[in-house]
């Protein structure tokens, strides 16, 4: 499953640095699917939604960090656990029960996310 910002976050910007993905964005902040990954123009995610990788999104959260939760891979595939929640000094960072996926998906994800050109 993905990891999610609770609203305990403290602003303090410790996670997005570490985020292998690029799926943590400051508040308030456009995200793009293209940031941080190999994708580029339209795409099909593995969670079969269309987009434009190199679209501006709005953003999810006004009020804290969050994270996008199709980019979000609990960094399975770099470390054994999600820096994120590891470098978090509230422990905000917590898993995202309304997006359950298998650590095969989550590989599978990370695949997608950073493919060879």
């Amino acid at each position: 499953m993905a990891i999610i910002i609770t609203d305990e976050c403290i602003n303090c910007g410790a996670c997005e640095p570490e985020c292998p993905n690029n799926a943590i964005y400051e508040a308030a902040e456009d995200w793009r699917f293209a940031d941080g990954t190999n994708l580029d123009g339209n795409i099909v995610l593995p969670s079969g939604k269309a987009a434009d990788a190199n679209a501006n999104n709005d953003p999810i959260s006004d009020e804290y960090y969050f994270i996008v939760s199709d980019k979000c891979t609990e960094c399975k595939g770099f470390h054994d656990e999600p820096q994120c929640a590891a470098v978090c000094p509230v422990d905000c960072c917590i898993p995202d029960d309304n997006h359950e996926e298998t650590e095969a998906e989550l590989i599978s994800k990370k695949a997608f996310l950073h493919k060879e050109d």
